[in-house]
């Protein structure tokens, strides 16, 4: 591979994310409105504070609140640092470093592939693979972890393939700060990165070798993490944010946004019945492999990420990746079967997908090499040929996914009818007198305060009397029911707009019900 190509690769893949950048005028779901308006809080001057709550699980004081006691914040950092730099008032900005990261990866993946397999040929298509991502797309070139995840991950994996060196421990270790610094389960990566250094240790190699490499995982590891656990001890007491421990005991998804977490316990969880617990994890298994065979695999690839695996599996790399990849999969269905089930076996499992873009076409070629022999094949032919239709099939399926994702399939642009929604409810609401301080309650309150301005904190689980308290405790003035995001304790309320003690009915906008809270 020359560097010409690689720089091919990154400039197509630049060109893909842009595309899809232009059609996301904002940044179309909460996950990457809650990073986004974290990366405006910093860049503005507010630091690590925010003036939204999105769920109750560390018992909030009030408004604004410490930022970042759920998600973690490298994120905010790269859209804060692209907003510091091109304009803090542009969503485009603020995009900046996520387009970046997501044109390095199609190199990187082409780079994975090479050291695999050393065929330039397989090394471009998995490259191209990476240009294409399918499901993936839509989701790089917005606020989001999940093109910093396959970076770290691509990186990691060819660290264990650079020759050994006395920094490699300490690069490793630094990959897995920043992963953790990206997603609370980043964590993982630590452990692994212990785990690897007994898996690619030598025969011969000391005890002494081994604790100075873990001690090293270690250093590389709290160079990135330690600022970010003094910052939580100073807002929090604890150097882990207090919201991520409750997720644990969750008996249903919409315990979530439960008022007040205290509710949210081992003894409740465990009450719940072992039979209940079960179900509920062979549910969230179910959707994760699911996931693994629709995004991961994108359907089509996966028979040849298994023919490749397996072609490479004594290559110690590929024996890790499957480890990485059940040891993500467990965590998300055993441990986080809510979180894991509904989208973060998708986040999570994108550190390993610059893997499996380099397997496929290995596998491809286990294929051609088959038809070679049974059937007479020319290598070198249908090795053009499939190739070229893999990438084909590849294009296809990404354009399909993002028009009906982003386009609506033609119905429309969907990615920000929320953020649309929202700012037509602000003017309905303005003009019933509301004030910039006045605290909105919405399934989305990151997405509220950047389409309005406005403070807002989620919309509890519960019936109307939690729903009151809530709004008392934190001085909400209306409430925001939306169809699809309202708690089944709240569908009375949903369905009956017009009857409720307490609420006063103000319109609605596209099947959210906009209420006034009544003193």
């Amino acid at each position: 591979m020359t560097w010409r190509q690689y720089l091919l690769l990154a400039l197509l893949g630049l060109a893909a994310v842009t595309f899809v950048a232009a059609l996301q005028p904002s940044p179309g779901y909460m996950d990457a409105d809650y990073y986004y308006a974290g990366g405006l809080q910093l860049v503005n001057g507010h630091g690590f504070t925010e003036p939204y709550l999105w769920n109750y699980l560390d018992d909030p004081a009030g408004l604004p609140h410490p930022s970042h006691a759920y998600w973690m914040p490298l994120a905010s950092l790269l859209a804060a640092a692209g907003a510091a730099v091109f304009g803090p008032a542009s969503w485009f900005a603020a995009r900046t470093g996520f387009l970046l990261v997501a044109a390095l990866i199609p190199p990187l993946t082409a780079a994975l592939a090479w050291s695999f397999t050393s065929r330039r040929d397989l090394a471009l298509t998995s490259g191209l693979l990476a240009v294409f991502p399918a499901f993936y797309l839509s989701f790089l070139p917005v606020t989001d972890t999940f093109g910093l995840y396959m970076l770290f991950g691509g990186l990691f994996f060819l660290i264990l393939n650079r020759r050994s060196s006395a920094f490699n421990p300490l690069l490793l270790g630094l990959l897995a700060g920043l992963m953790h610094l990206a997603r609370t389960d980043g964590l993982l990566w630590l452990l692994l990165a212990f785990v690897a250094v007994l898996l690619f240790r030598k025969p011969n190699q000391s005890l002494f070798s081994i604790l100075y490499s873990l001690l090293s995982i270690l250093a590389g590891y709290l160079l990135v993490m330690a600022p970010w656990f003094i910052r939580n001890y100073a807002a929090f007491g604890t150097p882990l944010a207090p919201g991520g421990s409750k997720m644990l005991w969750l008996t249903s998804y919409d315990q979530l946004f439960s008022y007040p977490a205290s509710q949210i316990t081992f003894s409740a969880w465990w009450q719940s019945g072992l039979r209940a617990i079960l179900r509920v994890r062979a549910w969230s298994l179910g959707l994760n492999l699911s996931n693994m065979l629709s995004v991961q695999g994108e359907v089509f690839l996966l028979p040849l990420i298994g023919l490749g695996f397996w072609h490479l599996r004594k290559d110690r790399r590929v024996q890790f990746a499957g480890l990485a990849w059940l040891m993500t999969l467990a965590a998300m269905t055993a441990v986080f079967p809510f979180a894991g089930a509904r989208g973060g076996f998708f986040h999570s499992g994108a550190s390993v997908q610059t893997v499996w873009w380099a397997l496929a076409p290995a596998g491809l070629d286990r294929v051609i090499a088959w038809g070679s022999r049974k059937r007479g094949w020319n290598v070198a032919q249908a090795g053009t040929i499939f190739r070229s239709g893999l990438v084909a099939l590849a294009a296809l399926l990404t354009a399909v996914i993002v028009y009906g994702r982003v386009m609506g399939g033609g119905g429309g642009p969907v990615w920000s009818q929320e953020n649309d929604a929202y700012s037509q409810i602000r003017t309905i609401l303005v003009s019933q007198g509301m004030t910039d301080e006045a605290v909105v309650m919405v399934a989305n309150p990151p997405g509220f305060y950047l389409a309005s301005g406005n403070p807002a904190i989620a919309v509890p689980d519960g019936d109307v009397n939690t729903l009151l308290r809530v709004a008392q405790r934190y001085g909400a003035k209306y409430v925001i029911l939306e169809e699809g995001g309202t708690p089944g304790g709240l569908m009375p309320v949903y369905d009956h707009p017009a009857e409720q003690t307490g609420l006063q009915y103000l319109g609605d906008v596209g099947g959210a019900y906009i209420y006034g809270i009544q003193p």
